[in-house]
């Protein structure tokens, strides 16, 4: 089959690779019917996470289920699957607990997993899931076409924006900072609107993006950035500042805007992939009583809970993929995304 392999520093490749098989008896093999780059993926592509060797990439796909293992329950073939960015068994301690991206037994894709097989990249053609009746969730019914980016926005970016806004603890009436217009960082904005909050500030310099904000429910865009980005703000809320606000990028520079930007006493909710030393400025957090919380969001536990809105339309995060691309041009798909012509590529095999 054809996966996509990253070489080096924008060396993106898609390569004929061994199929993959079913090994351990709990693992499925799901045909993969739409992927996409993720803006963590740019972290190696742009050198600044070195690649030491060729190796799969890729960690967000739906697909149909084209074979099971003998152990398998709850997924059957046939099944039209969301993937998490994780593989996980949704059944020790950490995953009871809501933290499945630490399952005991997990794993990530384009690696070796703990079983002894090979968990695909979701890059390519197909993927073999190791724990498929913990890591799959399965549509009640065949999606449409026209539902499949928002079903696929599932496995990262809509249930990573929904995990900054309950990490902050956005409340109905509140006011919400969203730093970061990237899909994250939009999606952030619909889960901050689902959970009532009164006043939503996208923090964008893209009018391409200040509109698709706008269309999640954003108030209001604020372009400044630094010392003038939190002055704006603070003029917005009564000379302090946000009660919650949402951090999705992952620099020093972000995390600094989001906690300048949170009122005494406020919380920042973090999901941004940390890269470049971003630190905590323990000292200032405790001047002001600002309270962080969040990290790398276990989305595996929203899937139930956002599905429906999906499925009806309620809510429509597969916005977010402004450019579809076939597997074939996955190269031509990171480069839009690095350049900014593309807020996030959906790839069809």
């Amino acid at each position: 089959m054809r996966a996509t392999v990253i070489y080096g520093e924008r060396d993106i490749r898609l390569d004929e690779v061994p199929n993959p098989v079913l090994s351990t008896g709990g693992d499925a093999i799901v045909r993969v019917v739409a992927a996409c780059v993720c803006g963590s993926d740019l972290w190696p592509y742009r050198g600044v996470t070195p690649t030491k060797e060729p190796h799969r990439i890729g960690h967000e796909f739906v697909g149909i289920v084209d074979e099971i293992g003998p152990d398998v329950t709850t997924i059957k073939v046939g099944d039209f699957v969301i993937a998490p960015f994780y593989d996980c068994d949704n059944t020790c301690v950490n995953c009871v607990n809501g933290v499945s991206t630490s399952c005991l037994n997990g794993g990530w894709w384009g690696s070796n997993d703990q079983l002894g097989g090979f968990a695909d990249g979701a890059q390519g053609e197909r993927v073999r899931v190791p724990h498929a009746d913990g890591s799959l969730v399965a549509t009640p019914v065949q999606p449409t076409d026209d539902q499949v980016p928002g079903l696929l926005t599932l496995a990262d970016v809509m249930g990573t924006g929904h995990h900054a806004a309950v990490s902050a603890g956005v409340t109905p009436g509140s006011t919400v900072v969203v730093v970061g217009d990237g899909a994250v960082g939009l999606c952030a904005i619909i889960a901050a609107k689902r959970l009532g909050a009164s006043r939503i500030v996208a923090m964008s310099r893209h009018a391409d993006r200040q509109a698709v904000a706008r269309e999640f429910g954003a108030t209001d865009i604020v372009e400044e950035r630094g010392d003038a980005g939190v002055e704006r703000i603070h003029e917005m809320f009564d000379g302090v500042g946000a009660d919650f606000v949402l951090e999705c990028v992952g620099t020093q520079e972000s995390m600094d805007q989001a906690i300048r930007s949170a009122r005494p006493g406020g919380m920042v909710g973090y999901v941004g992939v940390p890269n470049g030393g971003a630190e905590l400025p323990i000292k200032a957090l405790f001047g002001r009583n600002v309270g962080v919380n969040g990290g790398v969001a276990s989305v595996r536990a929203y899937v139930e809970e956002l599905l429906p809105e999906v499925l009806s339309g309620a809510i429509n995060p597969g916005r977010v993929f402004d450019l579809q691309l076939p597997l074939t041009e996955v190269a031509e798909a990171y480069a839009a995304m690095d350049q900014r012509r593309a807020i996030k590529v959906l790839l069809r095999p």
